[in-house]
């Protein structure tokens, strides 16, 4: 029984692939499902965002002014470096500045998470 939903699976993929490699605008219809996809999958993040400041307001809120801009900055930072990394990866220099930059995130993180163990 396994088998056969095994096999059933694949037949699904494999003719979703032909009808992508053979239809004429397939390619166009398998990237707006991509785009479509990467919005969801946004939107979830969003929504998971926001659900665990709601679950742990009071906690960030106990951080104080200084350690909860620490942890929002590198938050936001750590975003762009994902976001850029294509672009500052071209030269050797960008490459450089991308892992210094990783690495102060990773250290505004560790600074913020040994301030709230602290309590």
């Amino acid at each position: 029984m396994e088998q056969l939903k095994l096999a059933r699976n694949v037949a699904i993929v494999a003719a979703i692939a032909a009808g992508v490699y053979f239809l004429p605008g397939g390619g166009r219809a398998a990237d707006t499902f991509e785009a479509v996809l990467l919005v969801a999958f946004g939107a979830g993040i969003a929504y998971l965002g926001v659900r665990l400041y709601r679950e742990n307001r009071v906690a960030l809120h106990g951080l104080g002014d200084r350690h909860r801009g620490l942890l929002y900055g590198a938050l936001a930072a750590g975003v762009f470096l994902l976001t850029a990394r294509q672009r500052m990866w071209h030269t050797g220099a960008g490459e450089l500045v991308w892992f210094a930059a990783a690495a102060l995130v990773v250290y505004a993180l560790l600074m913020t998470y040994r301030y709230w163990r602290t309590y």
